[in-house]
């Protein structure tokens, strides 16, 4: 029975001279059994495949004699993937699929990149399979006709689903999914394709909702990751801060020379910018076989790299994580990582760009960009040969997010108020919203809400004598189509040369700071600033070099709870004279100076180093947490400072730890006797310090924009980031004003708080430091772990007439002298 109603799969398999994984036909089993469920397999083994095939053996197994005769089936399938970028490579397969096999359907994708004769053609005649993203997804949802557009639907799958389900993207696809099937006349199935997660379960029944039971299928296959970690000459020598690593430009360049394809990832675009840059001075005769992949580039480079890529024209692209989802490019047999990834999921999606075959090795090596980031290789190491990986958990009452998704339901057929209500309840997200907070949301995009009544803008939905929820104005509807989403980034310029021809985008903020004539670094280019009009910045090819890169205010990203908590595994090794790994002993030389000039904190032992120098009073805090946790520990401690004390203070922090720096002396033992940590009023004192902070209005500013308070602007004429600041700004003081209990405001200040890590998570490190020892000690020099928080601090705030490199070298100098 099972061999029948899997031949064809079986016999595609065969004439490709493939032969499908266990997984594969357990997940066709399963499917074609009316399960619902999770796939979680490696980067690279097939997955796409094992749930495309159970879809079209269904539909051939219920229509035996006319599978192979076109019908007007509607959209059977629709396929949410989080990137554009794999739209088309997914279509590619699944089309040529249906094209073997004779089966007359037809595999679309419809994205923001598709042209409005294409959008005309798929609502005329819906493909079988339908490829779009969770925005997209929304905008049909928007549609006035869209109750029969779904009404076919089968199947839903989600590939990618850790990429989706720790942020709002993940909550659009929570609610869509509800949505979808609460209009449709059949239960369908839904799936999630995910590869690299540590909660497996928690991400199934996100997806799968209240009524369908959890079911995984995991794939039993062995990814080999093999990591090379690539060691400076001279660790002593070595940078201690910084996070380019072009010090180790010659040792990378045979390792690229050394493979047939080579991917060279780095964690931000201007690295990319400046790694491609380099690469290119020290090997001219690489010219034409080397390009660049950012998120920043025009679609159509993106696009050529891709498919280049595809066809082994190229033997080297520096990229960003614009690369990291599964784009399959099988020519790439080495990935080489610049500087630490923060993370052992990302990593290890990362790796499995090369070798991207089932069965094959991938090969990833490892630059550090300083010292220290060779514990974060061992580390890594550790973490993937114990199969541990982070956990993303879901947002909780994204207001901002159902508030959109609200007005979307208004512009299309209308919604009723307890439909809608249910519909969000089911959510993961939403399981705890309040009939309060429903009705609090519908005043609000009715009536403006408690301070915003007065503004027809903001009057966006009106309740009809049917008793539905709609937008019956035309320019409202057409506002919020153009604003649906939940990626919200600054305004951006678009660079052209004075023949229109485009290159790609650059934040506002980064021309703004040039005068005309200025040169900068893009695309591969020196380019000289000729004009900027209508958010157009128009440019020449300039002969002569400039070290001005391109550089974009995107937030660095924050080592993961599950990377940390492997770093201090490590250190309380070393502690014990445990050196498993070369990464590790390399080391050694830096761990036993900040041993001799300090301590290397255990894990029951929490270090702070208080030191003098010529910039004042220095204390160094190390709960080894995390940026994003450090930034909100530096502002709770800074604040309950100078509650005590009548101090000015500036903050630095890293992965590591933090500094509070002043002018005057700061007594740390009498702090500590006062109870500096304590967890009482610790909810309190943490929104005190975030109203203080520039982190809450930055949290509304997005939120702002997703709820459709603030207009981004229309195609071709963006609204000015300036002029969203200001508007955002000034809605923030009236809700704080005039509106404190705005669900906004509120969502603001809690997303400040979390800094988009999972609930209570600084809580529980609060809680952590207060189990442990404290160690003050007073180094008579800046020790190891103290010197790259500093360095952060002078990059980011001071001014000097130095350059950062001639300031660290007089800084770095001390240490051979004292040493």
């Amino acid at each position: 029975m099972e061999g029948n109603r899997l031949e064809i799969g079986l016999t595609y398999f065969e004439e490709k001279g493939w032969k499908p994984f266990p997984f594969q036909i357990q997940t066709w089993n399963d499917f074609l059994d009316g399960k619902s469920g999770l796939l979680n397999a490696p980067t690279g083994s097939g997955k796409t495949f094992a749930l495309w095939f159970p879809v079209i053996l269904e539909y051939i197994q219920n229509n035996p004699e006319t599978w192979k005769k076109p019908q007007n089936n509607g959209i059977q399938l629709i396929w949410v993937t989080p990137l554009r970028a794999l739209a088309q490579d997914i279509q590619l397969a699944m089309q040529e699929v249906c094209t073997s096999i004779g089966l007359p359907w037809t595999v679309a994708v419809r994205n923001g990149d598709t042209d409005a004769k294409t959008r005309a053609a798929l609502k005329r005649r819906p493909p079988e399979c339908l490829i779009t993203t969770p925005e997209t997804l929304h905008i049909l949802i928007s549609q006035k006709d869209h109750l029969k557009l779904f009404s076919n639907i089968q199947t839903i799958v989600v590939d990618e689903w850790h990429e989706l389900v720790g942020n709002k993207r993940g909550v659009q696809v929570q609610l869509a999914l509800e949505y979808i099937q609460s209009i449709c006349p059949t239960n369908f199935r839904r799936w999630a394709v995910s590869a690299t997660l540590g909660n497996i379960e928690e991400a199934a029944k996100t997806l799968l909702g209240n009524d369908l039971p959890v079911h995984i299928v995991k794939a039993e296959i062995e990814k080999e990751i093999i990591l090379h970690s690539v060691f400076p000459e001279e660790i002593e020598k070595y940078p201690w801060a910084g996070h380019l690593g072009i010090r180790m430009l010659e040792k990378v360049i045979p390792i690229i020379e050394s493979g047939k394809t080579v991917l060279l990832f780095t964690n931000t675009r201007s690295q990319t910018e400046i790694w491609y840059q380099k690469i290119l001075e020290a090997r001219p005769d690489w010219a034409g076989w080397i390009a660049m992949h950012h998120g920043s580039l025009d679609m159509s480079v993106r696009s050529w790299v891709e498919q280049s890529l595809h066809e082994g024209r190229l033997k080297l692209v520096v990229c960003t994580s614009s690369l990291d989802l599964g784009v399959d490019f099988r020519p790439v047999d080495r990935v080489v990582q610049i500087g630490s990834p923060k993370g052992v999921s990302r990593f290890i999606q990362r790796a499995g760009r090369a070798g991207h075959q089932p069965g094959l090795p991938s090969e990833i090596f490892f630059v550090p960009t300083n010292a220290l980031e060779l514990i974060e290789a061992a580390a890594l190491r550790d973490a993937i040969e114990k199969g541990e990986m982070e956990s993303q958990f879901p947002p909780v009452l994204t207001y901002d997010v159902l508030i959109q998704f609200l007005v979307t339901l208004a512009v299309g057929e209308g919604f009723d108020a307890n439909h809608a209500f249910e519909v969000a309840k089911r959510t993961r997200t939403f399981s705890k919203l309040t009939a309060e907070e429903m009705n609090w949301m519908l005043d609000f995009i009715t009536k403006g809400g408690n301070s915003l009544g007065s503004y027809e803008d903001f009057l966006k939905v009106n309740l009809a004598e049917d008793g539905k929820y709609r937008v019956t104005n035309k320019r409202i509807a057409m506002k919020h189509r153009l604003s649906m989403g939940t990626i919200v980034s600054d305004a951006m310029l678009k660079i052209r040369f004075k023949n229109g021809a485009f290159l790609g985008t650059v934040e506002e903020y980064f021309i703004s700071k040039m005068k005309l004539g200025d040169r900068f670094f893009f695309a591969g280019r020196s380019l000289e600033l000729l004009q900027v009009k209508d958010m157009n910045a128009y440019v020449k090819v300039s002969e002569k070099k400039t070290s001005n890169v391109v550089s974009w205010m995107g937030a660095r990203m924050s080592l993961s709870s599950k990377l940390a908590e492997k770093i201090r595994e490590l250190l309380e090794d070393y502690n014990q004279g445990i050196c498993d790994s070369e990464e590790i002993r390399r080391v050694l030389p830096i761990l036993d100076l900040q041993k001799r000039l300090s301590i290397v904190p255990n894990r029951d032992t929490f270090l702070i180093e208080s030191h003098r120098s010529s910039q004042g009073y220095h204390l160094f805090f190390y709960p080894f947490e995390g940026l994003m946790i450090h930034e909100l520990m530096s502002a709770l401690i800074a604040y309950r400072i100078s509650v005590s004390y009548p101090v000015s203070l500036n903050m630095a922090m890293n992965d590591y730890g933090f500094e509070i720096l002043s002018d005057s002396p700061i007594p740390i033992d009498e702090l500590l006797e006062e109870d500096l940590f304590s967890m009482k009023n610790i909810r309190e004192d943490l929104l005190h310090c975030v109203n203080e902070s520039e982190m809450t209005r930055r949290k509304f500013r997005e939120i702002a924009s997703i709820s459709g308070l603030v207009f981004q602007g229309y195609p071709g004429k963006p609204t000015t980031f300036k002029h969203i600041q200001a508007n955002s700004s000034l809605l923030f003081q009236v809700f704080e004003t005039y509106d404190p209990d705005n669900l906004l405001l509120k969502q603001a200040h809690q997303e400040a708080l979390n800094s988009q890590v999972e609930q209570d998570k600084f809580i529980q490190a609060m809680e952590k430091l207060n189990q442990q020892k404290i160690d003050v000690r007073y180094p008579v020099q800046f020790t190891p772990f103290s010197f790259p928080i500093m360095v952060d601090r002078l990059n980011r705030t001071s001014i000097s007439s130095e350059s950062i490199e001639d300031r660290v070298a007089k800084i770095q100098a001390q240490f051979a002298i004292q040493d």
